[in-house]
């Protein structure tokens, strides 16, 4: 078995042991085995793989030819939200969308908390993360990203659980606060433009609604041209959709470690992809180069650049400003 960081360069045994509790690698696969069974009914060997981030684990799991992931949480303030993420997650999955539904417990949950630990239980979908220089696949996760967002804008869950859904501010006060905070990567150039472009929006959109919040490479896995996974609801929230397909246009090529921007091609292929689902009001197409400068500039680091996104923000300032 392998346990390793997804994403940050702490010692994986250091942080099993002082964030998740368990002494050894025999002591998690124990409980992991343990928990599926108690929870779920299922015997499954030792787990294959232990993967951390922050407060969460994964581990993949097989029972005979049947493989699963076990996905827990130790982080009591994200209960909740990860409660409502999986039960939006199963209802999505009724509705036949290429989503990683959660395995109902014994007790018929999408979730379930026991010992202060949140946890659910996925099969594993067999795909390869979004190419974005697959021009096929990207236009597919546009037009996926449009399925979903009219599935969510009628989600029957919205009220069940407010305390996770709160209301945006909105969009122009969201980028006029951003420039105000004066980031030290936002040129003179880049607060002139943003600023024009944004006398010049317009205030009518359409209603913010549920979003899956973090639509990436990622998160989406495909098969051949077809997106056969979306993964990671845990940061679904309210917002407007062109605002999340703007975010997601600007970070749809980031992994976990290889964090590149994209073309300004491979936008509009996504764009395209998106618009064969589902046509964006005149009122959205306004906000499109807004959102997808102002998330561009917003994505330069401060000091090293090693991916180049000050570089790619620039090409966007210099495509926008033409």
């Amino acid at each position: 078995m392998t346990i390793e960081m997804l994403w940050e360069q702490d010692d994986p045994d250091a942080v099993l042991r002082d964030r998740f509790g368990f002494a050894s690698a025999e002591a998690v696969a124990d409980w992991v085995t343990s928990a599926v069974e108690r929870q779920w009914g299922l015997r499954v060997g030792s787990p294959e793989r232990v993967v951390m981030s922050d407060r969460n684990a994964l581990a993949w799991v097989r029972r005979g030819d049947d493989r699963f992931l076990l996905k827990w949480s130790v982080a009591p303030d994200r209960f909740e939200r990860l409660t409502f993420a999986a039960e939006l997650t199963a209802w999505l999955g009724t509705l036949g969308l290429p989503v990683s539904a959660p395995v109902p417990t014994l007790a018929g949950e999408a979730q379930v908390t026991s010992a202060g630990i949140s946890m659910g239980l996925q099969r594993v979908i067999d795909g390869g993360h979004l190419d974005v220089d697959d021009a096929d696949q990207v236009r597919a996760a546009g037009a996926t990203l449009a399925r979903l967002h009219d599935a969510l804008r009628e989600c029957p869950l919205r009220s069940s659980r407010p305390e996770v859904l709160s209301a945006p501010a909105p969009l122009t006060e969201q980028i006029a606060g951003w420039v105000t905070s004066d980031p030290s990567t936002l040129s003179p150039e880049a607060r002139d433009v943003l600023g024009q472009l944004l006398e010049r929006a317009p205030a009518d959109l359409p209603p913010v609604q549920i979003v899956q919040g973090d639509y990436r490479a990622a998160n989406i896995l495909c098969a051949g041209t077809a997106v056969v996974g979306v993964l990671d609801f845990e940061e679904l929230r309210l917002d407007h959709r062109i605002g999340e397909l703007a975010r997601s246009a600007v970070m749809l090529g980031t992994l976990f470690r290889d964090w590149e921007p994209v073309s300004e091609s491979v936008r509009q292929q996504f764009l395209d992809g998106y618009q064969s689902v589902r046509a964006l009001t005149d009122e959205e197409l306004h906000w499109w180069p807004v959102l997808v400068l102002w998330y561009s500039l917003a994505l330069v680091p401060p000091g090293d650049d090693p991916d180049g996104w000050g570089r790619a923000a620039t090409e966007v300032l210099e495509h926008t400003a033409r």
